[in-house]
């Protein structure tokens, strides 16, 4: 092997930073003028020219990938043109902002910085995560990104809100850095940009925005609350960003008092995970890596909180049953993880829900008493919390609506992994996803039937 290919092989990612940089300055200075179909043609030609010449191992792999990256983007920009859905040219360039500024391998990993997906898997316990040079470089995507769009905005003066592009810009930036902290075989040049450009399409569609300075207070707070869920060990670095960028938009689109309230599922959750978890393991049945949570657990058992409390911001009409099915939804995520966290350890064995045949501590659809009575103590504690923190003012009816959602859902849950989850049809993850949203949508008819 020449020494090109063995220094592309060790370290191209190193190589790629100052040509990643210089890229994304000399890309972002042409942009405005160059206009969206000049720069396609541009990218394709600078891909081509790279992947081809045999000069990729010069310039590096992330290079190539990230050109690739942006020349996909510009090419879904220009078929979706004077369509209702247009995917924004300075999108297109705030998301490449967010991909070239950094080294991939190393900012948000708590593995070595090696671009092999089994390494990753199997070091996930390595904690060489940096909180310190995390944030400062989340801090510098954010920056990166708005200023990228924006000069795009200025010099072809759209009629858009520089709120909205600050607002897109930190969703994007904390998304990049969670698509960059999960393991995959896709390389982050890739998978970064894609991610983040997509996010930010979507959220820019609602024009919904805050001021800067609730946004900057609401990611704050969301990231060290993550910060400090990863300090305890009950998180992994892709939780602490996803839930950093579910905080960010319950917060601004709902309010502090929604993610409290998620965020109390996700502090009983790790807290019970550590119930008598030596027993748990020793028959088999503990949380993986040590209860330290993922994205995966975050968004299969918040997808539906999120696209709630995005909901009550745009739809403020509807407000009282999305706030009931809100807490429909928290119920059955917190009620199922209590009933899976106590109810394995249960003297006796559990029956399956379907045919109340005994079963085996901790299979899909293992019913217990204690199980059910923590899934009811649970959504009930759900409830009483919105109360106190003012998401609802009827006691009664929070309570009453919320534990039978979550007592529900978490019965629905375990409905599907007796059948499907053990057909194979669905995912653990799959699982609670659906039932969170069975749980919310329980919980809004209940309120329809009383009120």
């Amino acid at each position: 092997m020449n020494r090109a290919a063995r220094s592309f092989k060790k370290g191209d990612s190193f190589q790629g930073i100052p040509v990643t940089q210089i890229l994304y300055l000399l890309l972002i200075l042409i942009a405005p003028f160059a206009g969206v179909n000049l720069l396609f043609i541009l990218s394709i030609g600078l891909f081509v020219g790279i992947r081809f010449s045999g000069s990729a191992f010069s310039c590096g792999r992330d290079v190539t990938s990230l050109i690739f990256s942006l020349a996909l983007m510009l090419f879904v920009s220009v078929i979706s043109g004077g369509s209702s859905y247009t995917y924004p040219f300075y999108i297109v360039l705030a998301a490449f902002a967010v991909a070239a500024v950094g080294n991939h391998s190393t900012s948000f990993s708590e593995t070595d910085p090696v671009p092999d997906f089994n390494t990753r898997r199997n070091r996930i316990k390595k904690r060489s995560f940096s909180i310190l040079w995390s944030s400062t470089f989340l801090a510098l995507r954010i920056a990166a990104a708005f200023l990228a769009a924006s000069w795009i905005i200025y010099w072809q003066e759209l009629s858009v809100s520089y709120n909205l592009v600050f607002f897109i810009a930190v969703i994007g930036a904390v998304t990049g850095s969670l698509f960059e902290s999960i393991p995959s075989k896709i390389d982050k040049n890739i998978s970064v940009p894609l991610g983040a450009g997509m996010t930010m399409w979507i959220f820019e569609e609602f024009r919904y925005w805050v001021p800067p300075e609730k946004m900057v207070v609401a990611l704050a707070f969301s990231f060290f609350l993550g910060v400090l869920a990863y300090r305890a060990k009950i998180a992994d670095v892709s939780a602490l960003l996803s839930a950093a960028l579910l905080g960010v938009l319950i917060i601004v689109f709902s309010g502090i008092s929604w993610f409290l309230l998620l965020l109390t599922f996700f502090i009983l959750g790790g807290g019970f995970t550590r119930y008598k978890y030596a027993y748990k393991e020793s028959i088999g049945i503990a949380q993986a890596k040590d209860g330290i949570r993922s994205y995966e657990n975050v968004f299969s058992n918040s997808m539906a909180a999120l696209a709630l409390a995005v909901a009550y911001g745009v739809f403020p009409e509807h407000s009282l049953p999305i706030v009931y099915a809100y807490m429909g939804t928290v119920a059955t995520a917190t009620g199922d993880t209590l009933a899976s966290e106590i109810g394995t350890t249960a003297k006796g064995r559990p029956r399956m829900i379907t045919t109340l045949k005994l079963s085996e501590p901790g299979a899909d659809g293992a019913v217990s008493m204690l199980g059910e009575f923590a899934a009811i103590l649970g959504s009930a504690v759900i409830g009483i919390l919105a109360y106190l923190l003012g998401i609802s003012d009827n006691l009664i009816l929070t309570v009453l609506i919320t534990t039978a959602g979550g007592f529900f859902g978490t019965n629905i849950d375990s409905l599907l992994g007796a059948t499907l989850q053990k057909r194979g049809v669905l995912s653990n993850s799959g699982v609670n996803f659906a039932a969170t949203f069975a749980g919310a949508g329980i919980s809004a008819g209940l309120y329809y039937l009383i009120t």
